[in-house]
């Protein structure tokens, strides 16, 4: 049996693929990037990503590479202002950074954590055995044969390797068609959050000083097109739609999409995964598709690095799925239900009628902020019934300093766990001394506000989940071996129980 090319072949060199190449190599795995374009796109659909993406990005040093990152802090619910505020931290997501951006940052990123990109490959044939995933690509030089202990599959709405693995793709065939276009010369007035107008809908963002992108949603007026639509039918539905002549504008790029909504059958195959629009597809209202993406490879690429290194539970990749497949389901239901909002006639009058008197009440605000932002995720990690098990972890200053390394978020740049301890040690670190090497001890001088308040200790993921809190050792060595494989040593951690110490 020949041996290995990488320890994870990645295929797709988006924004998703290069996360999780950089989550890898942050854990010492091998990653190579199969990409079959020859050049990084340059045209940007996404123009920003959302709140929790800013604290991922932000959990692993990210953030500053990004420069000055402006927030929009009220954004819309199928078209129904909504003031993102209303969660701590909250925003509708980072303002005006294209996907083209995002994917330079990444790829910079990835590539000082030891990835390797290989452009002109394409993936035309997989078969997987016992110990490892066979590729065969298509190269300009005409093909070769690779192989990895795993494959993942971050190559978008057509994923060849979903494909490959015969992973159905269930869901909506599309109802709706928006048009995109950026257009240079314009001066149109901003309508940051669109505007319902007579027929449809129009959008115009802001794309610098002279660039303005255009969106529009003509009732009736689908092309069912497989190219993008051309300029001239862009200007002409423009001026149906809002009585504005854009036709003097000069195009910079034109582009489409539609409502399809669409959630793979199973995220994990054997040795296989899939992320991001190989495993979701849907409309695109605030930023969820990148950002739901980047979660993807946030929360897979530390557990495929313990699989890899030999560490991993047995169980630990399966929670890939079981975690990540309800949320791209929550987001499916949330853009479709935006949509009917958003992009129905005058029908829907009644339901925006009862939408904007719930939105008077506080829960319902933060219901559906939580939701669009991805900041109310929680995952099923066992444990007990504490409020914050499962979910993110606040940032907090940690020594009341002010630079970045001194908040809470800054322990998550080495991509390890960290144990948090915030109260007193009573016996915390001996608990934790055999996952030295994968969990961190960290003991905050004072105790932090907000969420954390009256926590003694939290146990936290490599992708800022909290799996376990207590106020001493019991139940913390059954969480670390959870969630980080068994003790590096072969002393059996004796619990407070057995030996009748005061827990």
């Amino acid at each position: 049996m020949r041996g290995f090319d990488a320890d994870v072949i990645i295929v797709g060199a988006g924004p998703t693929g290069l996360m999780l190449a950089g989550e890898l190599g942050l854990a010492g795995v091998r990653a190579v990037v199969l990409e079959r374009l020859a050049e990084p796109t340059k045209q940007s659909r996404a123009l920003g990503f959302s709140a929790r993406t800013i604290e991922e990005f932000d959990q692993r040093g990210l953030l500053p590479r990004f420069g000055d990152v402006q927030t929009i802090p009220v954004g819309h619910f199928g078209g129904l202002p909504l003031d993102y505020r209303v969660l701590e931290g909250g925003s509708y997501g980072a303002r005006g950074i294209p996907q083209s951006r995002t994917e330079q940052v990444l790829a910079g990123w990835a590539a000082g954590q030891g990835a390797v990109v290989c452009r002109e490959h394409e993936v035309i044939g997989l078969a997987s055995d016992d110990d490892g995933v066979e590729l065969d690509v298509a190269t300009p030089e005409g093909g070769r044969t690779m192989r990895a202990r795993y494959v993942a599959g971050c190559d978008g709405a057509r994923s060849s390797v979903r494909k490959l693995l015969g992973v159905g793709f269930p869901g909506t065939d599309p109802a709706v068609e928006l048009w995109f276009a950026d257009v240079a010369g314009l001066g149109l007035r901003p309508r940051f959050a669109g505007e319902r107008v007579p027929g449809g809908m129009v959008m115009v963002l802001p794309l610098g000083p002279e660039i303005q992108r255009v969106i529009m949603y003509e009732r009736g007026g689908r092309r069912r097109g497989d190219g993008p639509p051309g300029f001239g039918d862009i200007a002409a539905a423009w001026k149906r739609l809002t009585g504005e002549d854009i036709s003097g504008g000069r195009p910079l790029w034109t582009s489409w999409t539609t409502d399809s909504s669409r959630l793979a059958e199973r995220y994990r195959q054997g040795r296989a995964f899939l992320l991001g629009d190989a495993a979701h597809i849907h409309l695109p209202i605030g930023a969820q598709g990148m950002s739901a993406g980047i979660g993807d490879a946030v929360n897979l690429g530390w557990k495929l690095a313990a699989a890899v290194q030999g560490r991993a539970p047995a169980d630990l990749l399966d929670t890939y799925d079981s975690e990540r497949r309800p949320v791209a389901a929550r987001v499916l239901a949330n853009t479709l239900a935006q949509r009917i909002l958003y992009l129905g006639g005058d029908e829907m009058d009644p339901m925006r009628e009862v939408m904007t008197e719930l939105l008077e009440h506080e829960e319902v605000r933060r219901l559906l902020a939580g939701m669009v932002t991805g900041l109310d995720i929680r995952y099923d990690v066992g444990g007990g019934g504490h409020p914050l098990l499962g979910r993110r972890l606040p940032d907090f200053e940690l020594t009341g300093g002010a630079g970045p390394d001194d908040r809470a978020f800054a322990l998550l740049h080495s991509g390890r766990g960290v144990l948090l301890i915030l109260g007193g040690d009573g016996g915390l670190s001996a608990a934790a001394a055999p996952w030295a090497g994968r969990v961190g001890v960290v003991t905050a001088p004072s105790r932090p506000r907000g969420p954390l308040a009256g926590v003694e200790a939290a146990l936290v993921r490599p992708d800022g989940h909290i799996a376990w809190t207590g106020s001493g050792p019991a139940g913390l060595p059954e969480a670390l071996t959870r969630w980080f494989g068994g003790p590096e040593d072969a002393q059996r951690y004796v619990t407070p129980a057995a030996t009748g110490a005061r827990s």
